[in-house]
């Protein structure tokens, strides 16, 4: 199939899915992804695989340490990106207004997003995969301390209900003031913390190859790294990459022309 061929595809599957929603758009599904500069290439790679999947209308925003000047707070001896703690903005970015998604980088939709709708419950403050689990390795990428506490990992994909009333605490005042593990472990959100399926954040390393798994999450190292290239999914990650990067022949820009 040639791009033009392709294109024709794609518009005739988002107009069947206009139609059968009785003509009403979908809404815009905002989606935070933490930015470090050491895994650009793994982010462009996830919102690749969310945005050729996607059955709604989605937007992607890069949660970027230093386009947020309202960001204060010390680099922490124990994080081991630039968005450990920027992610807990994700609200306030959103204007505290309906749902936004937070996703760490080092992941790759293997689903359409717009299932995740369907899950989204508005009684909850926050929405996410309760993992219970001790980390296997005491390393992870780059030499970093692969640290354990509670609910590990539950901040490395966030649903938030951005205008729920203990949302609405994750102003950057509190977000720089408070405790890394009030922050992660969802202190702020007390008994509104709703759950997800684990198969919407599958950590590679930590839980067996899964051929259902939705998010894939290398939470140790990724197939961008060459300590992590031959682990579980990484010819997927690989396959999406090399679909990013596509570029037309010239004989191929000519015929679609």
């Amino acid at each position: 199939m040639d791009s033009q061929d392709w294109q024709s595809v794609e518009y005739q599957r988002g107009l069947d899915r206009y139609k059968s929603s009785g003509g009403v758009p979908h809404p815009l599904l905002r989606v935070f992804v933490g930015y470090d500069h050491v895994e650009a290439q793994a982010w462009h790679t996830l919102t690749h695989s969310i945005l050729m999947r996607s059955s709604v209308p989605v937007s992607f925003s890069p949660i970027k340490q230093t386009l947020l000047p309202e960001f204060t707070r010390p680099r922490d001896a124990k994080q081991s990106n630039e968005f450990s703690f920027t992610r807990f903005l994700t609200p306030y970015l959103a204007r505290f207004h309906g749902w936004a998604v937070f996703m760490d980088c080092d992941m790759m939709l293997r689903t359409d997003i717009g299932e995740l709708l369907s899950l989204l419950d508005d009684r909850y403050a926050v929405m996410c995969c309760p993992h219970d689990y001790v980390p296997k390795q005491r390393t992870k990428y780059l030499g970093n301390v692969q640290h354990a506490y509670p609910r590990k990992n539950w901040s490395s994909f966030m649903a938030f209900n951005c205008g729920h009333e203990y949302t609405r605490r994750l102003t950057p005042m509190y977000v720089n003031q408070a405790s890394g593990l009030d922050l992660h472990r969802m202190i702020w959100a007390e008994d509104a913390v709703g759950e997800l399926p684990l198969e919407w954040n599958w950590l590679v390393g930590e839980y067996d190859y899964n051929p259902d798994a939705k998010v894939v999450h290398w939470t140790v190292g990724g197939p961008w790294n060459e300590a992590y290239k031959d682990c579980d999914y990484s010819d997927e990650w690989r396959a999406e990459m090399t679909s990013m990067n596509h570029a037309l022949s010239d004989g191929e820009n000519h015929a679609a022309a």
